[in-house]
């Protein structure tokens, strides 16, 4: 063990999640290259979480959600590290305030969620779940029937709203298909040379939605995306077209989505995350909701970023982001979520 390592593991760093996403042997063995020697634990409420992290040094968390309250109540914590992209379920602005980092695995997941969005396409496109259920119930000729409403797909138009890293390899895929494909950004003025490279026209979200047979969001989700897909939006979509979603699910409005579907007027959804169903909550009963009662709607319990590489990756470079503030530097640019954070325990570069 080297001194840095001995220094590392006199501080206290906690490790949540822990039943719903145990601790394998890649991310212990991260643990012992640094000689940190996590606490873990599983924790879902604020009244239940704070007292375990209070005194904590570190965090590292893969779903719970860390409200203002329990950021404030962290009294010499250094680092937040996501285990993995999106931090809407942390108080950014609070840690920010605290000088407390917030980092995360920028891009960690990218493929596979381009890999997901691909196969919610392909299923959606050939109706792989109304297929399968008509071999089980011996219905051949309402497979048929099915069947033959199929649309080849180069000749639909994909469209991809946003367009960072998972939303260029999903382009990337969707062109060997030869699929059109549109996409919208923030900022459409921008030249991009990957848009241009991948053969994919950049244009304003109502064009997307008026011309795009799938539509398929790659957003964080902040205040300006809550809800971008309202019903409103949702009527501006091309007559029988799918929407697919593996990026956060408040940026939809799941029950115009679920009105549109059971009225015939879009043709169907892959989803894989969602406002109102929570599969991290530990509760593993069938839940209440109006899409899971919609044949042309294809379902996955927020499994889009899981494979064996993936969570390699997100163990060693978020384990990497704690280890590098407590040995007082400063971690790599990207990986900081609140930039421009004054830590409250000064880092080196």
């Amino acid at each position: 063990m080297t001194s840095n390592q001995n220094e590392l593991s006199r501080f206290w760093v906690v490790r949540l999640n822990s039943k719903i996403s145990p601790v394998d042997d890649f991310e212990s063995s991260q643990y012992k290259r640094y000689g940190i020697r996590p606490v873990l634990v599983d924790a879902n409420t604020p009244q239940d979480i704070i007292p375990q992290v209070a005194e904590s040094d570190a965090i590292l968390v893969v779903s719970t959600a860390l409200p203002g309250e329990v950021v404030e109540s962290l009294s010499r914590c250094r680092i937040i590290s996501r285990l993995g992209i999106g931090t809407d379920k942390i108080d950014v602005e609070m840690a920010r305030r605290m000088g407390i980092l917030v980092t995360n695995v920028p891009g960690c997941f990218a493929e596979e969620m381009a890999d997901h969005t691909m196969g919610f396409i392909l299923a959606l496109a050939r109706k792989l779940p109304q297929m399968s259920r008509a071999m089980v119930e011996g219905a051949w000729s309402r497979s048929r029937g099915q069947a033959v409403q199929n649309r080849r797909l180069s000749s639909c138009t994909l469209g991809l709203v946003g367009f960072g890293d998972s939303a260029r390899l999903v382009a990337r895929r969707a062109r060997v298909f030869g699929l059109r494909i549109l996409a919208t950004r923030r900022h459409l003025d921008n030249f991009s040379q990957g848009a241009e490279d991948l053969g994919v026209k950049i244009v304003d979200l109502d064009t997307l939605l008026a011309e795009s047979d799938f539509v398929s969001l790659h957003l964080p989700l902040n205040q300006e995306t809550y809800h971008l897909l309202d019903a409103a939006a949702i009527q501006k979509m091309k007559p029988g077209a799918f929407l697919i979603n593996a990026a956060r699910g408040a940026i939809m409005d799941e029950y115009a989505l679920a009105e549109a579907l059971r009225d015939g007027r879009l043709g169907g959804a892959g989803l894989d995350t969602f406002e109102h169903i929570d599969p991290f909550s530990g509760v593993e009963i069938p839940p209440d909701h109006p899409l899971l009662h919609l044949e042309n709607v294809i379902l996955t319990p927020h499994v889009a970023a899981l494979s064996v590489e993936g969570m390699r990756e997100v163990s060693e470079k978020g384990i990497e982001n704690v280890a590098t503030v407590l040995n007082g530097r400063w971690p790599r640019a990207e990986r900081i979520v609140n930039s421009g954070v004054i830590p409250r325990f000064p880092l080196t570069a």
